[in-house]
């Protein structure tokens, strides 16, 4: 048995602007700084046994000071990395609206057959992470481990463990606060979930 928690990174200068950022490495912002701050505390009574992250510098950052906190040594894995949005990526859904409007639609409508134009297909994307955090728990057969990622990774990845319909992750689960905890518990190949967007606070 593993316990995640899956936390998306703190909040960076592009969310801020409500716009798509995919794998363009964007900084956090001051308020992102504050989120992994509060993560940190959080992580000094969660009895995390790892803590691992995605690449990109956002989730990097969010992590270290829980790590630190915690007196782990954070681990990266490529597999943990946003989805690619292609011409997607930077853009705001207005922008996007402009540029390709009929391909816009078709991903409003079904993000899985009509991702977005050059992105990666989420389904690629949550076998990658599925796999990472199943090798993660035969590392960890009785671990708690902490996962920061990414927004769009974690539900596809979310749907993909929990038997709901990958197409359906834009409406069951419509938003991931930046630096809220979302756990799910791993046994026997099977995925439970313990709590979605809790905040990080004691």
């Amino acid at each position: 048995m593993t316990d995640f928690i899956l936390v998306r990174h703190g909040e960076t200068v592009w969310h801020a602007e409500n716009r798509y950022a995919g794998r363009t490495d964007v900084p956090l912002t001051e308020h992102g700084r504050e989120q992994a701050a509060v993560l940190a505390e959080w992580a000094t009574t969660a009895g995390l046994t790892a803590v691992w992250s995605s690449p990109l510098s956002r989730a990097r950052l969010t992590a270290a000071p829980a790590a630190e906190a915690c007196g782990l040594t954070p681990r990266v894995d490529e597999r943990l990395c946003e989805l690619d949005f292609g011409q997607g990526d930077g853009l705001t859904r207005d922008e996007m609206r402009l540029r390709f409007p009929e391909q816009l639609a078709a991903f409003l409508d079904d993000p899985v057959e009509h991702h977005l134009p050059g992105g990666e297909d989420p389904r690629k994307a949550a076998a990658r992470a599925a796999d990472c955090l199943a090798d993660i728990a035969r590392e960890q057969p009785h671990g708690r481990v902490l996962l920061v990622a990414h927004s769009t990774l974690v539900r596809v990845l979310l749907c993909h463990l929990l038997g709901i319909p990958l197409s359906d992750y834009r409406r069951v689960f419509p938003q991931l606060l930046n630096g809220a905890l979302t756990e799910i518990r791993v046994e026997d190949g099977r995925t439970a979930l313990l709590r979605l967007n809790t905040p990080a606070l004691h």
